[in-house]
């Protein structure tokens, strides 16, 4: 049995994936543990610390199907100690002779803060290659609907004409961001812990920094200019940047939950046959990806808030908040992963209904182009007045239930001394009223401008 909705049999897919899961497990855990001793004995013994038979000895025996976990989990319970159980039964294994050498030196932070490491890299990794296929989708959808008019929307409410391609133009530049956030923060956060007891190496003497450097080579990782055992920006900027990953994939969600709404029908998400969105409603097709993309990224964002606490550490050494990263890491790790694979699904299969688009906008009845409208007669009267004007106008034409043609010419804006008959066309054109979105598609498309890349 199991309490939490990400090691559940039944549950599980929606809250994690198989393979984020053997990153965190026992089994996953605990190995990346012993191969980081493994690693730090190999580097002693480099540096004639630990004798090589013993660093040979360590990483022989460094395998976690030699060990029995529940004697591990009984050893840590008996000593209060996050990682003694652990050298107990691995020093159980080992010769006499190399036995003595486990963990020469080193704590239980140097440990678990340098799995901390491995593990941001290579969920980075995950967040990078399912980043990258979730922008190729809205590029796709960028390219495909780059001209398919749609109603823009400001505060829930129709607005100037835009197009999907524009919206799908967004979320993919966005997404690019995070991809350049994601290359920016690997050399800062993935580098080794090794701070003996206050993080001066003391134990260590001359063969201190020497050792460090050889200990970081071994695991692939790089050297932080000093131990970082209370400086928690590291974990607190991994922990902020799932966050922003998955608030983008939140507000993709967002948006495609709305505009699937059978008022609007404009998109939908993909449906598999058999899935059932109600047991009462047989007829009911919930947004199931688009709203579960919010329930996961609201947990990610408020994990982001506890790993930013821990940054205010004190003295040396401050279990409080370096005990809190321990549950928050590996759960928005596991929920990001998800939201990812979730989002790549929604937008590879996304239907957009071009038609239905078009309809709703025209179901305004002309009165989304106001603007337009305001900017041809500001030529003549000037912005303030003529923004006035059709204000006036507008308001009396919803009031009354006509459209905007209608409106404008009743309020005298149509005709001598205000806008010609083709001029109104024009303006309630809404591909008119498109201004830079086509381009902004393009370039987006291209992979830069100004800004940056895509």
């Amino acid at each position: 049995m199991t309490a939490l909705p990400p090691d559940s049999v039944v549950y599980r897919h929606l809250w994690s994936t198989p393979e984020l899961r053997a990153l965190f497990d026992d089994e996953g855990r605990t190995q990346r543990w012993l191969d980081v001793l493994a690693a730090l004995a190999e580097a002693q013994a480099g540096l004639g610390v630990v004798p090589a038979e013993a660093a040979a000895a360590i990483r022989a025996h460094a395998d976690v199907g030699l060990l029995d976990l529940e004697q591990v989990a009984a050893g840590t319970r008996a000593t209060g100690h996050s990682t003694l159980g652990l050298i107990r039964c691995l020093r159980e294994l080992l010769p006499a002779e190399a036995a003595e050498w486990v963990y020469y030196g080193a704590t239980v932070q140097d440990v678990t803060d340098t799995w901390f490491a491995l593990v941001m890299r290579d969920v980075l990794d995950v967040v990078e290659r399912d980043v990258t296929r979730c922008r190729a989708a809205a590029l796709d959808l960028a390219r495909r609907h780059r001209g398919t008019v749609m109603s823009g929307r400001t505060h829930g409410q129709p607005g100037l004409p835009v197009t999907f391609g524009y919206k799908a133009a967004v979320w993919a530049a966005e997404l690019g961001r995070h991809l350049e956030r994601v290359a920016q923060a690997r050399p800062r956060l993935e580098v080794v812990q090794l701070g003996g007891a206050l993080g001066t190496l003391e134990f260590w003497g001359d063969d201190a920094l020497p050792l460090l450097d050889a200990f970081a080579a071994r695991l692939g990782l790089g050297v932080p200019e000093l131990p970082w055992i209370t400086a928690r920006d590291r974990v607190a900027e991994f922990a902020t940047l799932l966050a922003l990953v998955t608030g983008t994939l939140s507000k993709i969600g967002n948006e495609i939950f709305e505009l699937q709404r059978p008022e609007l029908g404009e998109v939908a998400e993909p449906f598999t046959p058999g899935q059932v969105g109600s047991i009462t409603m047989p007829h009911k097709r919930n947004p199931e990806l688009a709203e579960h993309l919010d329930t996961l990224g609201r947990v990610v964002r408020a994990n982001a808030g506890t790993a930013l606490e821990g940054m205010v550490a004190l003295h040396e050494r401050d279990g409080r908040g370096w005990k809190a990263e321990w549950l928050v890491l590996p759960e928005s790790s596991l929920l990001t992963g998800a939201a990812l694979g979730f989002a790549a699904k929604l937008l590879e299969g996304l239907q957009v209904d071009g038609a239905r688009m078009r309809a709703n906008l025209d179901a305004q009845r002309g009165y989304p182009m106001s603007e337009p409208v305001m900017r041809r007669l500001a030529d003549r009267v000037g912005k303030h007045v003529a923004h006035e004007t059709v204000y006036a106008a507008t308001m009396k034409g919803v009031e009354r239930g006509v459209d905007l043609r209608t409106a404008l010419t009743d309020a005298g804006i149509v005709g001598p001394g205000g806008l010609s008959a083709d001029e109104l066309d024009a303006a309630l054109d809404p591909v008119n009223a498109l201004g830079a979105a086509t381009a902004f598609v393009d370039r987006v498309l291209a992979g830069g401008g100004p800004a940056g890349t895509a």
